[in-house]
């Protein structure tokens, strides 16, 4: 890993929504150094499904060797945004470092991102990112080798990146245009502005409530590659280094880092694909979005021995009410042209029925029939059927990731 050189002794960094996840580790990495530390995020009270608060993150970061400074503060309240820096300044009486990590994700199209949730992404990751910059920047231009890093990805104008889920990618991509334009507007200042991002699907608490099952984890990086990156670019020249947007596992190979195994939640094993990757880093990689056209509705294969059929009807009493309230959604399987309806929603009576004309739902999931037989056995397991492109999901891509766990109990 990237030694820790004492290069931010004293120094103080500003890390937007850093309770848990990448923004705690990069805390947890500069901590380490003796940094002051301000986590400011939303945060101060347990949340049901995700580990972290303010103070628990600031618990470990002074125990790692650091200083700091947990602030409450939601990024969609101006005023709360300028309270945050401005306590940094009575605490710790300068700034340094911003590291603009806080981001709200849903992976939904167009037809089912609900205003809120649109609102949300873009309030939080564009609006949230230009807003702390702005009010950081006084404080910057008098910093000690001042540096600005956003985790956003690079700036690729390419269909795959829109079409699913349009409303997150531009939110993110804003986060990018911050960089491409302040790296340029704050040159002058010497204040260097760079964006990082994962080659490979990173593993954190948040992820896991989007639906990624143990599968989906063996297939993630450790939080620990973007805290050593970030670490790396924070500690360079900031005069010289602005304008980019790094790739962890790339930069850290230009830095001499060779093994990557370490990192690895499983050694050795496949790696996903994190979104936004050029097509040229996603070789070796298993990718959600593979441009494999495996599945397509319509097909249609004989289905004479029934046994699609009766993996549906054995549904009926796989999914109990405990399964019903997880998943609480409206689902359609399309097997080779047959349309399955599952009506899963937490407030009616299950209904899983073989449709004509399929209503609205929360997801789509279409397949074939070899490869959703292969699922309901065990033998292919949806994670790796939905990255192989043999199972495609439409809408609410969240969702259909929890069918992980139904599919262990479908087997026939």
């Amino acid at each position: 890993m990237i030694p820790n050189t004492g290069a931010f002794v004293g120094k103080t960094i500003f890390v937007s929504g850093g309770s848990r996840g990448i923004g705690k580790a990069i805390a947890l990495k500069l901590a380490k150094d003796g940094a002051n530390v301000v986590i400011a995020a939303k945060t101060t009270e347990k949340h049901p499904k995700l580990e972290g608060t303010i103070f628990t993150a600031a618990q470990e970061i002074e125990a790692a060797g650091g200083k700091c400074l947990p602030v409450q503060c939601d990024l969609r309240d101006e005023d709360a945004v300028k309270n945050a820096f401005d306590k940094t300044l009575q605490k710790f009486g300068g700034l340094d470092v911003l590291v603009n990590n806080a981001s709200a994700i849903s992976l939904t199209g167009t037809e089912d991102t609900t205003m809120k949730k649109y609102d949300l992404m873009h309030q939080i990751n564009i609006r949230g990112t230009f807003m702390s910059t702005k009010y950081a920047i006084p404080a910057l231009k008098k910093g000690n080798n001042p540096h600005i890093l956003n985790l956003s990805p690079p700036l690729l104008m390419e269909p795959i990146w829109f079409g699913p889920h349009v409303a997150y990618t531009m939110a993110k991509y804003g986060m990018s245009m911050c960089v491409l334009g302040m790296a340029q507007e704050f040159k002058e200042y010497g204040i260097g502005v760079n964006a990082l991002w994962p080659r490979t699907a990173i593993w954190t608490a948040a992820m896991a409530m989007l639906g990624g099952g143990g599968e989906t984890a063996k297939m993630c990086r450790t939080v620990d590659i973007i805290a050593d990156s970030a670490y790396s670019i924070l500690s360079e020249d900031s005069k010289k280094v602005t304008g980019n947007f790094f790739i962890d596992e790339v930069y850290l190979r230009e830095k001499g880092v060779t093994d990557f195994d370490q990192y690895a939640i499983v050694k050795g094993g496949d790696l996903m694909a994190d979104f936004f990757i050029p097509q040229s880093l996603m070789k070796g990689l298993v990718s959600i979005y593979s441009s494999s056209d495996n599945a397509k509705e319509g097909d249609s294969v004989n289905n004479d021995s029934g046994i699609v059929d009766k993996i549906f009807a054995k549904a009926q009493s796989v999914i109990t009410d405990e399964v019903k309230k997880q998943l609480n959604a409206v689902m359609v399987f399309n097997v080779s042209g047959k349309n399955y309806l599952i009506d899963a929603h937490a407030s009616r009576p299950l209904k899983i029925e073989l449709v004509t004309d399929p209503p609205k739902s929360d997801v789509t999931m279409v397949t074939d029939e070899e490869t959703f037989i292969k699922m309901s056995k065990g033998e292919v397991k949806p994670t790796s059927a939905f990255m192989s492109g043999k199972l495609k999901i439409k809408g609410n891509i969240a969702i259909g990731m929890k069918f992980e766990k139904l599919f262990k109990e479908l087997k026939v």
